[in-house]
């Protein structure tokens, strides 16, 4: 374990660069980290650990704005460091490993709910020529990281270090909490209850948390389809659907083009095509424009929502950096849909929900523990209208 002497701290959104500690037994790939992260004056390596051990320590020790974490490690596997930093030390933990196979995503989602804000595929041989634009990439993923709220995490556990990673699943149905919410009156109880044929969420930077949280109080009847869009790195949104299946009452996969969304069904939509909804439920997948920031695109899933559904839907715009999200909650809200955001305090990244509130987008703001309960209150009704 190496460590550079701590700096000034500079905290969220602090004028001092962000304090980063990589954790890789690779000495090659620390070494590339470092090179890429230095790079940018706007970050500073503190520190390098070799074990997740050495990581949790190191941690403590330092108290970086970042921490930029591999899961194979020895000593102690990342997935326990994780959740040893989020029980004694809470920070920002970017996951950074080699996923290569569907176990392998499956410990990114299990990383993600023992707390890490961002999940990240490590460089192939194939990439060796776009090193550079990767580089960037991690850049820009560690200064949202570092900015992202982060609260002692209820999956701490602290015996035992040689926990296989293949089994760290997400069993027990028992959602993470994301942040602690004072208990009061939920605004959606004076909303009548309305017939709701779809739910149409979107997440950025910490969202795999919050849905789990919002998923898991959803009625195992409810005859509204569900539909997420998350925001995730390539080859990701498998794992994140498997482990939301075993958290929530309803099924939860990824969607597939050409069919129809179902009621009583949560369908993810896929990585790399923007998720398009149309009159039936039936969804196709769009090859998203060049310019495009975001894949999937949030924006393009809710405003065909809108445009498919109208006030027979409700949105929800959970945590995330950037607005993607807020011109098709808007639509939503215009098409007579009930809109909600996320607030500021439960959010890990208060972002794109406070780009739905700044354009009129939400209907409400709430708490991450009240959304779910007021998705079961609005959309209790399963009958049509009629005149």
């Amino acid at each position: 374990m190496s460590a550079a002497p701590p700096a000034g701290q500079s905290g969220h959104g602090g004028a001092g660069p962000v304090r980063v500690v990589i954790v890789d037994d690779s000495a090659v790939q620390r070494r590339f980290a470092r090179s890429a992260l230095e790079a940018d004056g706007k970050m500073t390596v503190v520190g390098e650990a070799r074990n997740g051990r050495d990581a949790v320590a190191m941690v403590d020790k330092l108290r970086p704005e970042a921490v930029l974490m591999d899961l194979h490690l020895p000593v102690m596997n990342g997935i326990e460091a994780i959740e040893r930093i989020m029980a004694m030390r809470p920070t920002p933990i970017l996951v950074y490993s080699a996923f290569v196979d569907g176990e392998d995503r499956d410990n990114a989602a299990a990383a993600l709910a023992a707390g890490a804000v961002d999940v990240m595929a490590k460089p192939g041989p194939s990439d060796a020529g776009h090193l550079e634009e990767y580089a960037e990439a991690l850049r820009r993923r560690l200064r949202v990281a570092g900015r992202a709220r982060v609260i002692t995490h209820p999956r701490g556990r602290l015996g035992g270090a040689n926990v296989a990673l293949s089994t760290r699943r997400l069993g027990g149905g028992q959602a993470p909490t994301v942040a602690a919410v004072p208990p009061q009156s939920c605004p959606a109880d004076g909303l009548p209850p309305r017939k709701v044929r779809l739910i149409g969420i979107g997440a950025s930077t910490g969202g795999p948390q919050a849905l789990a949280t919002v998923l898991a109080e959803l009625p195992g009847d409810l005859e509204a389809a569900v539909v997420v869009v998350q925001h995730m790195a390539d080859g990701f949104i498998e794992g994140l659907a498997h482990w939301l299946d075993g958290l929530c009452p309803l099924p939860v996969s990824v969607a597939v083009s050409g069919r129809r969304l179902m009621p009583g069904t949560v369908s993810v939509a896929p990585s790399g095509t923007n998720l398009i909804v149309h009159d039936t439920l039936r969804v196709t997948m769009q090859e998203p424009s060049s310019t495009q920031y975001h894949v999937p695109g949030i924006d393009e899933t809710l405003s065909s929502i809108a445009a498919a559904v109208g006030p027979y839907a409700v949105g929800a715009l959970l945590t995330g950096m950037g607005r993607d999200g807020a011109v098709g909650l808007k639509r939503m809200r215009e098409r007579g849909a009930l809109t909600i955001a996320q607030d500021e305090a439960t959010s890990a990244v208060y972002g794109m929900p406070a780009a739905a509130v700044a354009i009129g987008a939400a209907e409400l703001q709430l708490p991450i523990g009240e959304i779910g309960p007021a998705l079961r209150h609005v959309a209790r009704v399963a009958k049509e209208p009629t005149s």
